[in-house]
């Protein structure tokens, strides 16, 4: 907990926010870093972890970690990427009406009134907020597509399902890893692209 925090006060020194922390056999040590947010940050405001971020923070936690005399082979320093972990209720406020993949702790079981598998416990759809403290994931279970395989404009799209969940419930949760390679878009053009 000590190396957590020590290297949470020097990211924040610097003016970023730890995303992420893993420590794995063979000496490595991962650290994930993005821009702090603060709610009611205007579109467009979001802010992209540079190169040059990453290694101004691993500059300054190699010197830390050799005064705290920490025990490592490699120092890694990255932005969060596509597939962004959302861990705290904030980062679900930041990324709401994004797309997510979602992993329940324990399968949905008889909530879903036969409507969805009893044993299922991931979900891939737009995050929304709920009445309360709580969240929704709405989407659509479209048919899988086989390769070259032509798809009628004409056919119905599949109903829209929705769940709602609690932080407390999730045994994960990241953005989905949706990639556009003809330019940024912004989340609620995203949000239109996967649902129509």
């Amino acid at each position: 907990m000590a190396l957590q925090q020590t290297i949470d006060d020097t990211v924040r020194s610097l003016g970023h926010e730890l995303v992420e922390l893993e420590r794995s056999a063979g000496g490595l040590l991962r650290v994930t870093i993005d821009w702090p947010w603060t709610a009611g940050q205007g579109e467009g405001a979001e802010r992209s972890v540079t190169v040059e971020d990453c290694e101004r923070v691993t500059r300054q936690l190699q010197y830390v970690l050799e005064v705290e005399g920490v025990d490592y082979q490699r120092l890694e320093v990255s932005s969060p990427g596509i597939d962004r972990p959302l861990r705290h209720a904030q980062d679900f406020e930041r990324f709401e009406g994004a797309v997510v993949d979602l992993v329940l702790k324990a399968p949905i079981g008889a909530a879903a009134a036969g409507q969805v598998a009893a044993n299922r416990k991931k979900f891939r759809g737009t995050l929304h907020r709920a009445d309360g403290d709580g969240w929704r994931i709405v989407w659509r279970d479209e048919p899988a597509v086989k390769p070259g395989q032509r798809v009628s404009a004409r056919r119905a799209p599949a109903p829209e399902q929705a769940l709602d969940f609690a932080l407390d419930e999730l045994a994960s949760a990241r953005l989905a890893p949706v990639v556009d390679f003809k330019g940024r878009k912004s989340p609620s053009d995203l949000i239109e692209t996967k649902q129509g």
